[in-house]
């Protein structure tokens, strides 16, 4: 029984003490443990407000505090640009690049061209690139039409100075390698950083375009039945474009892949 006395006055004493400090707690006033106020909104200056907004561009363009680009030289390397794909949400993107070995290859952000030159900017019509310590540009050839499989390889000799062929189909309907090369481009298509087909477009008056079969936003994925898997069948393709030649490709229409046949006239 002495055990249990203890036991029961031992319980009692912590009952007491408990509720001593939860009547502390429930009556004591805030102000002794320090004068609690709530944060008041901080208001930015008129000044600091502008120099903000003058620093922030929501869409995403060239920040104004860049320097003109007229600033940047044209580069002097031996390299060409045949495409880009302008990321305008993340501010980055990726470009076809070739160098002196004719050879295109699709580069990101970032990475590296060549020995000592980055790819530092995407645009629409151009690439930024850092080389030694440098900002130079590289452009897109517009002096003439898009290159493209059949523009690239194309050797018939040009019109007069001034004069451009209009691209159709011959007076007769039939579908002829001339038209083909005037008429239609071919442009890599790039996923995942991998050329995987190449999109048609048409040229011209459209009619070499219509002639073949092709619809906006076709994208050939085999030629002669082997994938596009590379830049190499961009050029399988312009050497395939040849009078009297019937050139078979696999189109991705849709969804759905359709096989049509480019037979050109001699």
């Amino acid at each position: 029984m002495a055990l249990g006395d203890a036991l029961w006055w031992a319980l009692a004493a912590t009952i007491a003490v408990l509720a001593a400090v939860l009547l502390w707690v429930a009556v004591t006033p805030v102000s002794p443990l320090g004068a609690w106020r709530p944060a008041g909104v901080r208001v930015m200056s008129p000044a600091a407000r502008s120099a903000l907004f003058a620093g922030f561009d929501p869409f995403n363009r060239t920040n104004a505090m860049k320097p003109a680009a007229s600033a940047e030289t044209v580069t002097p390397l031996a390299l060409t640009l045949y495409g880009v794909r302008v990321n305008a949400a993340t501010g980055g993107g990726s470009a076809i690049i070739a160098g002196a070995d004719g050879i295109q290859r699709v580069y990101k952000v970032g990475a590296e061209v060549m020995p000592g030159v980055i790819l530092a900017e995407v645009h629409f019509d151009h690439v930024g690139l850092s080389h030694g310590g440098s900002n130079e540009l590289l452009y897109l050839d517009q002096s003439k039409p898009a290159v493209s499989a059949a523009t690239a390889l194309a050797s018939t000799p040009a019109g007069p100075v001034g004069q451009t062929a209009p691209a159709s189909a011959g007076a007769s309907g039939t579908l002829t390698a001339d038209a083909v090369r005037q008429g239609i481009s071919f442009q890599p298509r790039v996923e995942n950083g991998k050329v995987a087909g190449l999109a048609v477009s048409a040229g011209g008056d459209g009619g070499a375009f219509r002639a073949a079969g092709f619809q906006p936003g076709d994208v050939i994925v085999s030629i002669g039945g082997k994938p596009v898997a590379g830049e190499g069948s961009q050029a399988e393709l312009a050497a395939q474009l040849r009078p009297g030649q019937a050139v078979s490709v696999m189109v991705k229409r849709n969804g759905q892949q359709l096989p049509l046949a480019l037979t050109l006239s001699r």
